[in-house]
């Protein structure tokens, strides 16, 4: 009999493992299909749940202060609202605002610039990055090995207690990739579980006017590169998509963010220089149509009236995600 519980509970216990190897990577339906290869990355709970460990912890930089969340918080769409460029070691300042991280696996390229082109080896860039860690990647590695929580961890996750490069990266992807945004006022209206008011109707019929050839529906963005008439920063002298591509062309193109959660993201642009929303719909609507470097879609008036920019920042507010904001599931893990 006690070897008949045994032999149940192995069973239980393989069938556990198996359903965490096999998890798959949900999304809706009317999500265009990502383009992150889960192929070489397969997503496991395990290993979201190591990528998570990881996200949080300032073992990551060189002090051992600053942490991916830092500059990354979960109750603002993993984005910073307490200044408007990042802070790194040794309170130092960056030359840009932390973009939010969500619906990640369908972005063919990370940063402002698109200086990233894949989301495995992203985490290198504010680890390495002076003002930001200030760490290298090879210390990364020698103090994670020292620490017997994380040999754990990566033996969980992976069957062996070895910590790589590899295995370390990808595992702050699939945290990131487990950031799926989708349960927004916007959603059920999609969904048909409930209808617009009048304000948020007359909202989204504008902003499908004016706004969505680049901040594209469902995911509120083509994440291309463009000129949105900004005026460059003198002191950051940030030429964007530029400094990547040395393309005179790509001067002062940014990529365009997802608006998704764009209320719990402020402060806004590359730079965070518009606090508000309003500020944000002032600037588009009064853009030097003399400018011949902006980008295409925004060669013309908007002429909004008071009430339409009202209208579209209402529908904006649409667009913000509670449940994902507030889920647990993404907030600093039990185990540290």
């Amino acid at each position: 009999m006690k070897s008949k519980t045994v032999l149940l509970f192995l069973l239980l216990l393989c069938i556990a493992f198996v359903s965490v190897e096999k998890n798959t990577f949900k999304y809706p339906k009317y999500f265009p299909k990502p383009v992150y290869q889960f192929e070489n990355n397969q997503i496991n709970d395990l290993k979201i749940e190591l990528g998570r460990t990881l996200f949080y912890d300032p073992i990551l930089s060189l002090d051992n202060t600053i942490s991916c969340a830092s500059c990354h918080n979960p109750y603002n769409a993993f984005a910073h609202v307490d200044h408007n460029l990042s802070h790194g070691i040794n309170d130092k300042i960056g030359n840009r605002n932390a973009p939010v991280l969500f619906n990640l696996a369908w972005h063919k390229t990370f940063m402002w610039d698109g200086a990233i082109n894949h989301l495995d080896v992203q985490a290198l860039a504010p680890i390495s990055h002076p003002d930001e860690m200030g760490e290298s990647i090879s210390n990364v590695l020698l103090k994670l090995n020292r620490n017997q929580i994380y040999k754990q961890l990566f033996y969980q996750a992976y069957g062996d207690s070895l910590i790589n490069t590899e295995r370390t990266l990808k595992s702050i992807s699939q945290f990131l990739l487990s950031l799926i945004s989708s349960n927004s006022k916007y959603d059920s209206m999609l969904l048909g579980k409930i209808q617009f008011n009048t304000q948020e109707q007359n909202g989204y019929r504008l902003f499908k006017l004016h706004c969505n050839s680049c901040h594209k529906e469902p995911l509120f963005s083509t994440f291309e590169f463009k000129n949105n008439g900004l005026t460059i920063d003198t002191s950051l002298n940030d030429y964007g998509r530029y400094r990547v591509s040395l393309m005179p062309n790509d001067s002062l193109k940014f990529k365009v963010p997802s608006l998704r959660n764009i209320e719990f993201s402020y402060p806004y642009m590359h730079d965070g220089r518009f606090k508000t929303l309003a500020q944000v719909m002032n600037h588009y609507n009064s853009i030097d149509l003399n400018n011949k470097k902006i980008s295409t879609e925004l060669k013309r008036n908007l002429n909004l009236s008071s009430n339409e920019k009202v209208d579209i920042i209402a529908f904006l507010r649409t667009l913000t995600d509670k449940k994902f904001l507030f889920d647990s599931k993404h907030t600093y893990p039990k185990n540290k």
